[in-house]
């Protein structure tokens, strides 16, 4: 589960480690005021998205005139379908020096890996690798002070910035374990006159052990959509084109994605309805795909557990009561497939042998 950047940012603070003055504020009055209590301010929209500074979702603010402009204008971007709901206005800091310091998971190890760069800031992704320090760790000893300083010696820090990461590291550490963090990212870690300051906040916990975090917020990045597919027990993810897809299987699903796009069509989203659907659980997904207002619907189905006459039969309960008017490329193969190709013949509906012809005429419908 990511958490919003002031949530990260209050956990560090529960931890010590340093962060800037702000207040999290959900209306353009409200940033007003806490740039009038807070002086120059920067102003962070609170999304669950990366590069929110080129998109415009950062904005500097001198006054609390020019911090309401900004905040009204942030209000009214969107991120990668997001919508700025709340920000975060924070008091300007002063950086002398931005770093790269965080902990994550190395999934080939299994353990925690602190990551450490003198190259913080926008697009840290471009780092050279032999400026990007790695340092395992162990679990079994944790973090100890003296990896802390020869992590520092590694990235070539001045003696008076050892002392502070020596001190800074081990916290985040211990956030990073505590928390169940899956990430724990501080980008930029700003060096200030006052010191290190976290001045921004990534933070992922392990969506299995929220249960032993009860006061932590529960937050979601899926659609609407997806929140009731989620309900249904629908593998579903909602995309941009306008293909609607429903295949059984991770696999077949994916495979039929790509396949879309190969011929140059875009997929309107991702429906896996899993193995062994009967025919209500069928008319739901096919009834969920409707609601999205496709311009062609493509079924790939090859049968095992799901059976081929099941789908059929679906489809015709839906097209019956939905009144359906949508072109309908399908593929059908396997397990009772003869009985369904007779239900679907019988509504004038035919179907491919190949996922490539049924995938190629869903394209070609959409013009």
């Amino acid at each position: 589960m990511k958490l919003y950047e002031h949530l990260g940012k209050d956990l560090f603070a529960q931890y010590e480690i340093p962060v800037p003055r702000g207040r999290l504020v959900e209306t353009v009055e409200q940033a007003g005021e806490a740039a009038a209590e807070l002086g120059e301010v920067v102003i962070k929209s609170q999304v669950l998205t990366g590069k929110r500074g080129k998109a415009g979702g950062v904005a500097f603010a001198s006054t609390p005139d020019e911090a309401k402009k900004e905040a009204a204008r942030i209000f009214d971007l969107c991120f990668e379908g997001f919508k700025t709901e709340k920000l975060l206005v924070e008091e300007k800091i002063q950086i002398e020096q931005e770093l790269y310091l965080a902990l994550t998971i190395d999934g080939s190890a299994g353990s925690p890996v602190v990551l450490a760069s003198l190259d913080g800031g926008m697009d840290v992704e471009e780092v050279a690798e032999e400026r990007m320090i790695r340092w395992p760790v162990d679990n079994r000893i944790g973090l100890q002070a003296y990896m802390a300083r020869e992590i520092c010696r590694r990235m070539g820090v001045s003696a008076g910035l050892q002392k502070e990461l020596v001190r800074l590291l081990p916290k985040l550490y211990k956030m990073f374990r505590e928390m169940d963090a899956e990430l724990a990212e501080i980008n930029p870690l700003a060096l200030t006159p006052e010191g290190l300051v976290a001045a921004d906040a990534k933070v992922t916990i392990d969506d299995d052990a929220l249960y032993r975090h009860p006061d932590l917020p529960r937050i979601t990045e899926k659609t609407a959509l997806e929140l009731k597919a989620e309900e249904l027990d629908l593998a579903y993810v909602e995309l941009e084109g306008d293909i609607a897809v429903m295949a059984n299987g991770a696999g077949i699903t994916m495979a039929t994605l790509d396949m879309v796009q190969h011929y140059g069509g875009e997929p309107a989203n991702f429906l896996d309805f899993g193995g062994g659907a009967n025919v209500e659980k069928t008319s739901q997904a096919l009834e969920l795909l409707l609601g999205t207002g496709p311009k062609v619907l493509l079924i790939n189905i090859f049968g095992g557990i799901t059976r081929c006459d099941v789908v059929a039969e679906a489809f015709v309960r839906v097209k019956a009561s939905k009144g359906i008017e949508l072109p309908v490329s399908f593929r059908l193969v396997g397990t009772n497939e003869s009985e369904g190709r007779e239900i679907l013949e019988k509504e004038g509906i035919s179907t491919f042998n190949s996922m490539d012809e049924a995938v190629r005429h869903a394209v070609e419908l959409t013009g």
